[in-house]
Order: C-alpha cells, then structure tokens, then sequence
C-alpha cells in the first residue's frame, strides 16, 4: 500500500506552492505514494495557474479520503489566507501565520498516522517573525511541536548522506562544540537513524575539522583531541564509524559508496558539498523525531516568486524520499 505524504505548501507568498504545483504535475510522485498537500486551496490553485498546470484542485476532509490520481491535486484546506491581500514575493505576517499553520497540521496527522511522512516547501523566516512565530525555522518548530531535543538533520543527494553535528550558530560557536562527547552521541544517534530508516549500511565517516586532520598537530589540534578519542570510543562500543578523514576528500568519498553517511562537523561544511554536487537535487532529512519530515534544501526565493521560474527538482526529490524511507520509518516506530 502507498504511504500518505502530506506535502505543506510553505511560505504562500514564496514559491513552495508554485513548486508543489509543478511537482504534483509529475506521474513518478503518484507512483511513488499517495501526495496530499496541507495548505490552502485557493493558493494551491493560483499556484497551477501561474505555473501553467493543468491538473484540477479537489479537496478533501481527511487524508484518508485521498486517492492519489495523477491529473488531480488533493488538498487539506486550513483555508487560511485572504487571498485579496496575499503579496507574491513580500515578507507579510499572514503568510507567515499559514505557513506555521500548514506544518502544525500536518505533525498532528503525522502523529496520528494519518499520514506516514510529511515533505515541506521552504518557509521565511522574517515572516515567521512577522507572525510573532517564535521559532526561526523548520527544524525548531518540528522539534517544538514534537517534544524532541536537538533534532537531526540529514541531507541526501543521489546515496550521499550527510548528518550535520552542528547547523545554526557561528563557525566559531560550532568549533567549541566539536567536543568528544557531543561526536560519540552524534555517532550513535546518527547510527539509530539510519537503522530506522531501513538503511542496510550504518558505516558513518566524521569529517575532520583542519586542513589534512590537522596534520599531527601542526595546523590545528582539535581532530586529535576531541575526533580520534570519539571515534575510537564509538568504535568501542560497536559503532562502525571511520576517520576522521579530510573534508576535501570525504564527500568525494562518500558518492563513490565507500560508506553510508558522513558526519559533517558544521553548517557550511556539509551544504557546500552537497549544494555544489546538485543544488537542486538536495533533500534535507529531519529525524530523531516520532515523525519523519522531508524537505527541500533552499529558501522561498521572494525574487522569483509568481514567475513561474523555480525549479522543482528538489521538491519532487522531497516527496520521493518520504515515500522510499516512510515505510520502514512507520514500522520501526510501532515496534518501539
């Protein structure tokens, strides 16, 4: 059976529905599952029409009555936006009050089991701000909204996946917290989750942080003091985690198969590898949740916006990735 993915449409005033709309537009997704948007259907429906989209708009009460037919976008209409008022391509409060609504409902179902994963258009943060929302971005409200402590975050690109040890803060802040401890419950963590998403292989390799690993020292000391002990520990305990290899090798590496996630020390280390091989293509995982949510690696690209001109390449591959990993995620969590 066909897992439900409920798709919320982001920010309105970006492009995620005009994106959504696009994806939805393409047989391989109701292959795949059955995609059920949560959003507004007034949008969604302004969305095919910018975007030229022939498919017609059918709403629906419960994700369970959702068929999954190509040429027809089901919808979940919170009916949240006035749509008289609604500014493509603006920072605007309302929009930032539906974008938050969209994914409030779609955990709820989630929860529920109503639907098995959920795939997320990009939302602004300055709207979310404008809306009084208090959170700064996807991964801390998913976290707020599922009691979960410092989510994880995978990026997967083709098989390439990268877990990030630290995401939002200063590079200066992410070297203080590259300390052993901190590694070894990564590794682990990182590890359980690939489990849970029925990965066959659990082998994760840690970045180094300096150039060459620091070499013995002489550029830096942290991969020796904090990296190797954390490796080693782990590997103590029955981990299979490698390195620390050299930043300018690993991800290399990693798309020749040779294991099956990299451990990426800070924000920008593991983004520029993945961003540089497929920008497009790049998928951002959220796990260590009771949930499991995809979604696209770019923002709502206000300048596009209502041109039809976004690129829904990563949105497709967003969906995709909640049907191919719901399954096992699902079965691994009612065996909890």
């Amino acid at each position: 059976m066909k897992p439900i993915i409920g798709v919320t449409l982001g920010d309105p005033a970006g492009i995620g529905p005009e994106i959504v709309a696009k994806a939805f537009d393409q047989n391989q997704i109701y292959d795949a599952c059955i995609p059920l948007v949560i959003g507004d259907a007034a949008v969604i429906r302004k969305a095919c029409d910018i975007v030229g989209v022939s498919s017609s708009v059918r709403t629906v009460e419960h994700p369970s009555k959702a068929q999954g037919e190509p040429g027809t976008v089901e919808v979940l209409d919170l009916g949240n936006v006035d749509m008289s008022s609604l500014q493509l391509g603006t920072v605007q409060a309302m929009c930032g009050q539906a974008a938050y609504d969209y994914i409030a409902r779609a955990v709820e179902l989630a929860k529920e089991g109503a639907i098995q994963a959920m795939a997320t258009a990009p939302i602004n943060k300055e709207s979310l701000r404008a809306a009084g929302v208090e959170h700064i971005g996807h991964t801390e409200i998913l976290g707020a909204l599922t009691d979960t402590h410092d989510p994880l975050t995978l990026f997967q690109v083709d098989e390439m996946r990268i877990f990030f040890l630290t995401r939002h803060v200063s590079l200066r802040q992410a070297i203080d917290l590259i300390k052993k401890d901190r590694v070894v419950d990564y590794l682990r963590r990182c590890t359980a989750a690939l489990n849970k998403l029925g990965v066959e292989r659990s082998d994760i390799a840690v970045a180094g942080l300096n150039p060459h690993c620091g070499e013995h020292g002489m550029f830096g000391d942290e991969d020796i003091k904090e990296l190797v002990p954390a490796i080693e520990e782990a590997q103590a305990e029955g981990l299979q985690a490698v390195g620390p290899i050299g930043a300018d090798s690993i991800f290399h590496m990693a798309l020749q198969g040779r294991f099956a996630a990299v451990l990426s020390l800070y924000h920008d280390q593991g983004h520029i590898a993945a961003k540089t091989y497929d920008f497009y293509r790049t998928v951002s995982i959220t796990l260590g949740m009771p949930i499991l949510r995809t979604s696209v690696d770019h923002g709502t690209a206000f300048d596009v916006a209502g041109t039809a001109k976004a690129d829904a390449a990563g949105m497709k591959e967003a969906i995709l990735a909640a049907a191919r990993y719901a399954p096992a995620f699902v079965a691994s969590s009612k065996a909890v």
